[in-house]
């Protein structure tokens, strides 16, 4: 796989690299090197409202024998420089996992950082989360890279990572959602809709997030959730991927939440694999 030192967003992977993460995850998976991270400190800086983020990141960097060092991240909101907080963190650990809200703070410490920089998400963007699905749906669907990706709800974090990630893949990638809400940062792969029909017609894979405080109202609520009966829409067999935390009667229904195209609680087992892979790609380690 081609060596890369920090993942802070998609649109720094090359294809390549994202097969090469796609390949090291599926041998991660089959054989885990329990002792490749023997050694190796990771700080970690997660919010207390962090759940699987964090427990698969914890979780997976201890499997594969390494240390963590937990710290809120309100840490790296004081006045100190970012190329202080990272020379004197390269002392004495191998790599750093944030989740923060500001994309730029994380640019600003992966510049001046000796050591790997991960994002486990921004309010921009939500890179390990992303490529976990997409691995994920690979691994169910073998002609995943064939198939036609919809967003439903309005821009945000996990929206623009999937429009990165298609960019970087080739997919074919449409977001629905209300006219005046559609990502700013559009590529060659994006289309957008304001219908739902329309847009669910012909697609593969169904993607939403929860929606934020102003969109729930009626209007939008009542327009744009999928449900089981729009899921008709979609080709036969297609999947819903609702990042969690989702809520039924927002988002989706609870119809198409206990429906066969639910991926299920388990489509997200793989983002221990994908999140170790990407970790061992920034060391530079072979599995």
């Amino acid at each position: 796989m081609p060596p890369f030192l920090h993942l802070i967003d998609l649109t720094e992977l090359s294809e390549k690299q994202v097969l090469g993460i796609f390949d090291r995850s599926r041998r991660m998976k089959a054989d885990p090197p329990h002792r490749l991270f023997a050694g190796k400190t990771f700080l970690l800086f997660f919010p207390d409202s962090s759940l699987r983020t964090r427990i698969s990141f914890e979780k997976g960097i201890r499997d594969l024998g390494g240390a963590c060092v937990l710290f809120p991240p309100e840490t790296l909101d004081k006045e100190e420089a970012p190329e202080d907080v990272m020379g004197y963190a390269g002392n004495w650990a191998d790599a750093c996992v944030i989740r923060h809200p500001s994309l730029s703070k994380l640019k600003e410490l992966a510049r001046h950082g000796t050591v790997p920089v991960v994002n486990a998400m921004t309010s921009e963007n939500h890179p390990c989360e992303v490529l976990s699905d997409l691995f994920s749906i690979a691994e169910i669907r073998k002609d995943y890279r064939e198939l036609t990706y919809v967003f439903a709800g309005p821009a945000g974090n996990i929206s623009r990572s999937w429009m990165q990630l298609a960019s970087v893949m080739h997919l074919k990638f449409k977001h629905v959602c209300a006219p005046g809400n559609r990502l700013a940062d559009d590529g060659p792969h994006y289309r957008f809709a304001s219908d739902l029909e329309e847009a669910l017609t012909g697609s593969d894979v169904i993607l939403t997030d929860s929606l934020p405080p102003l969109y729930l109202h009626d209007e939008y609520v009542s327009k744009y959730p999928i449900t089981l009966e729009r899921m008709k829409w979609a080709n036969p067999g297609a999947l819903l991927n609702p990042c969690p935390p989702f809520f039924r009667g927002q988002e989706v229904s609870e119809d198409a939440m206990e429906s066969e195209h639910f991926v299920g609680y388990g489509f997200k087992k793989n983002l221990l694999y994908v999140q170790q892979a990407i970790l061992a790609g920034c060391l530079d380690l072979e599995a």
